[in-house]
C-alpha cells in the first residue's frame, strides 16, 4: 500500500468514526504531504479575504470564501464558483481557520455530488488556548510549521 492511500485510508476511517458526510478528515501535516504526493490535489482555503490579509496565506491554496466579512454573510455562489476553479476529478481539501467553515464546505460539496471532498482539521491557526486567549499555540496549520505566508 502506498503513502497516498494510507493518508486517504485514515482520513476516511475517522470520517466514517464520526459519521461526517464528506470523505475524510485529515490533519494538516497529513493534508500538506498529500498536496506534495497527489497530483492534481486542491488544497482550498474558504476562509475571507479579511481573515487571510489578517493571518496569512497558504502558498497555491485556491482562495474559495465561504462566507465574507462584514457580517459574515454565506457565499451564495459558493458552489458555482468551486466549480469553475477547480477539475470535477480533483482531489479536494477544504481548510479554514478552525476547521468547522470547511466542515460545512466539505459537507456542502460532497451533498451537492462532489467526491472526494476532504476537511483539515485544525484549520489554519488551530483551536483557542483557553489559558491565554490565543490561537496558533496548541495545533493547527501554522503552529506545526506548515508553509504559510503573511500578505
Amino acid at each position: 500500500m502506498g503513502r497516498i492511500t494510507e493518508l486517504l485510508d485514515a482520513a476516511q476511517h475517522r470520517s466514517q468514526t464520526h459519521s461526517w458526510s464528506f470523505a475524510g478528515a485529515l490533519l494538516p501535516h497529513e493534508a500538506n504531504e498529500l498536496l506534495q504526493l497527489a497530483p492534481g490535489t486542491r488544497l482550498v482555503d474558504v476562509r475571507s479575504q479579511a481573515e487571510i490579509e489578517l493571518t496569512g496565506a497558504i502558498p497555491d491554496a485556491l482562495n474559495v470564501e465561504w462566507q465574507s466579512w462584514p457580517g459574515w454573510v454565506l457565499n451564495p455562489h459558493f458552489l458555482a464558483q468551486l466549480a469553475q476553479a477547480t477539475d470535477p476529478e480533483s482531489l479536494l481539501i477544504f481548510i479554514c481557520r478552525t476547521g468547522a467553515c470547511s466542515y460545512r464546505a466539505a459537507a456542502a460539496c460532497t451533498e451537492a455530488g462532489r467526491g472526494s471532498c476532504y476537511n483539515v482539521l485544525e484549520g489554519f491557526e488551530g483551536e483557542l488556548n483557553k489559558a491565554t486567549g490565543h490561537r496558533n499555540e496548541i495545533n493547527g496549520w501554522k503552529h506545526r510549521g506548515l508553509p504559510w505566508a503573511q500578505s
